[in-house]
């Protein structure tokens, strides 16, 4: 990948989740802390500082250090989680990746993702939308079908009770509301579809 390709990936992730902020914060007042939307904003406007920087690298490398700027910045939980993500990601995967090594390198990012938050998909996180994008990369499905899918995917953790995270503690009040960190993690996924398919 160019380095005026991860430039763009940075620039678009970081105009979407800060864009969707506020929004993001008020999923989180409903059954967290409250600061989803500052937390992730915080930490990708540290991650878009550093563009350049992370841009000359290779990929791998770009996404292990763009991995620990989250974990340094973004704070709460979702720090670890995202930055593990990413980390993750760059360790698996190769500095040009096909589709095939994509999905491979994506599988295992998501498998250190459940270890660190101790969770699996079905109890109201990100992996419920990280493993449905995972099983599309798998099948093939198309850019527009992966971002319909992630968007699916965190509408459906509004009927679902909490069983990770702060929201757990508030049982079956939990139900009814979207966990924000699916949610910010669909707004990733189209970021990131959109901006490689504009590229194409």
């Amino acid at each position: 990948m160019a380095a005026a390709d991860l430039s763009r990936l940075i620039e678009a992730t970081a105009n979407t989740i800060a864009a969707h902020a506020e929004e993001l914060t008020r999923l989180d007042q409903a059954i967290g802390d409250g600061d989803h939307g500052l937390n992730m904003k915080r930490g990708f406007e540290a991650v878009r500082a550093e563009a350049g920087a992370f841009s000359a690298k290779p990929l791998p490398e770009a996404l292990k250090a763009i991995g620990t700027k989250l974990v340094m910045t973004v704070g709460g939980a979702s720090g670890p989680l995202f930055g593990t993500l990413f980390m993750a990601l760059g360790k698996e995967i190769p500095a040009a990746p096909d589709r095939a090594d994509l999905a491979a390198a994506f599988g295992k990012a998501i498998e250190a993702v459940a270890a660190r938050g101790k969770s699996q998909a079905g109890q109201k996180t990100m992996l419920d939308v990280l493993q449905p994008v995972h099983e599309a990369l798998l099948q093939g499905k198309t850019a527009a079908d992966i971002v319909e899918i992630a968007d699916n995917a965190a509408d459906a953790t509004v009927p679902m009770k909490a069983l990770r995270g702060r929201a757990s503690f508030l049982g079956d009040r939990s139900i009814g509301h979207m966990d924000a960190g699916a949610r910010s993690t669909a707004l990733l996924v189209r970021a990131v579809a959109e901006a490689i398919e504009r590229r194409a």
